[in-house]
């Protein structure tokens, strides 16, 4: 008896499977994409979020209460933001976003050789000090975007260049964030990121405030960003810039 039930319930389990085999069962991987991008991890550096993106832990990111050190007179000698700017090549009809652009430190240099930056920042009291700093020196040509973690909140397929200086490594939801941002650029549009070199353990910032050349083509080529330039001339940081493809 005990055989025959056994053999009764294996039936009805291999037709089940077999039933089940002729379905067509699917996914939807949008479903996915974001748990697919990332790992949450309960053990993790005190400098981060415990977010992780393609093996690179997220930093934190630098409130407004900090500003003024985006202003030290050090940076100067530290970051050579002259040669930087100077590097990137920028035409007279060019619109520049300036992503994390925390107290218009590059905007506004910037704005005086293109048509239009717009300064893009997460934080409303980063982007009051650019209000204020473009009025008080009557800079008619930088324009201010509170974005989200996910969205520039840019124009689309209007961008020639989107610079993000020391703020890559702090963006919450650097996926998202950046697939926003390639549909704003033009198709010849460049991307460039400007991180502190993590290869160098004696640049004194904090590890998960720099980045590896690999880790950052390999989070850029995730992306289908190609590299155009990599430029090693400045005194402690990588400056990378990206093209866009036809297949964005």
């Amino acid at each position: 008896m005990m055989i025959k039930r056994t053999l009764i319930i294996v039936t009805c389990l291999m037709l089940l499977g077999c039933t089940l085999g002729l379905l067509n069962f699917t996914y939807d991987a949008s479903v996915l994409a974001a748990e697919e991008y990332y790992q949450i991890r309960s053990l993790h550096s005190r400098d981060g979020i415990g977010k992780f993106y393609l093996g690179r832990e997220i930093a934190k990111v630098m409130g407004h209460q900090e500003m003024l050190w985006l202003e030290r007179p050090s940076r100067r000698f530290t970051e050579k933001p002259d040669d930087l700017i100077t590097a990137l090549h920028l035409k007279p009809t060019d619109l520049v976003a300036d992503i994390g652009a925390g107290t218009g430190y590059l905007s506004f240099p910037m704005a005086n050789l293109v048509e239009q930056v717009f300064a893009v920042d997460v934080q409303p009291e980063m982007l009051g000090a650019i209000d204020f700093l473009a009025e008080e020196n009557q800079v008619k040509n930088v324009t201010t975007i509170l974005a989200t973690e996910t969205d520039p909140k840019l124009p689309i397929n209007a961008i020639n260049l989107a610079l993000m200086v020391d703020a890559y490594h702090e963006f919450s939801c650097p996926r998202e964030m950046m697939e926003n941002l390639v549909k704003s650029l033009k198709p010849d549009g460049r991307v460039v990121l400007v991180e502190y070199r993590r290869e160098n353990p004696l640049i004194p910032i904090k590890a998960l405030h720099k980045m590896t050349r690999r880790q950052v083509e390999k989070e850029m080529s995730a992306l289908g960003l190609v590299p155009e330039e990599i430029i090693e001339t400045l005194p402690q940081q990588h400056l990378m810039i990206f093209q866009k493809t036809n297949s964005n």
